[in-house]
């Protein structure tokens, strides 16, 4: 294997949380959450950016597994997880850890039910941005609804 490919496959399984025999989204998610952790202090700018950066390389390695595989949206991927994720925990970030928890619940939810635009997004061509844009649209309407829903405790 060469060492693009070796890169891409790692970065798009999130270092191995996608070969998870059980619920591999759901590892991908929760393996996601330290580095909220360590995000989570940073000024918006700065996570913003690294979340910019985390969301081309999951393009980029997504598509290139994709491809790979001859299959459009592998469940080994989960980079767009690990993006979609961030990207609700960010909405409420300043807020109680029941906003935080209810983000990523609802995230999941959102992410396996495929409501309206989310399932609309996934369509989007190359594969990789199709694996990558229904996971962005859960996360931001898991975090805008966290955020709206109330204060929670």
């Amino acid at each position: 294997m060469n060492t693009p490919h070796r890169a891409a496959e790692r970065i798009a399984t999130w270092f191995g949380c996608g070969r998870s025999p059980f619920a591999p989204g759901t590892v991908g998610t929760l393996g996601a959450l330290p580095l909220f952790w360590l995000l989570r202090r940073v000024s918006w700018p700065a996570y913003l950016g690294a979340w910019c950066v985390l969301v081309g390389l999951g393009v980029w390695a997504s598509d290139r597994v994709s491809r790979a595989s001859g299959t459009e949206d592998p469940p080994e991927v989960v980079i767009d997880e690990v993006a979609g994720v961030l990207l609700a925990l960010a909405l409420v970030r300043e807020r109680s850890l029941g906003a935080k928890a209810a983000s990523v619940l609802l995230f999941r939810l959102f992410d396996i039910t495929k409501p309206g635009p989310i399932a609309a997004a996934e369509r989007l061509r190359p594969p990789g941005v199709g694996i990558m844009a229904d996971d962005l649209v859960a996360g931001l309407a898991a975090g805008l609804l966290a955020r709206v829903v109330g204060r929670w405790p």
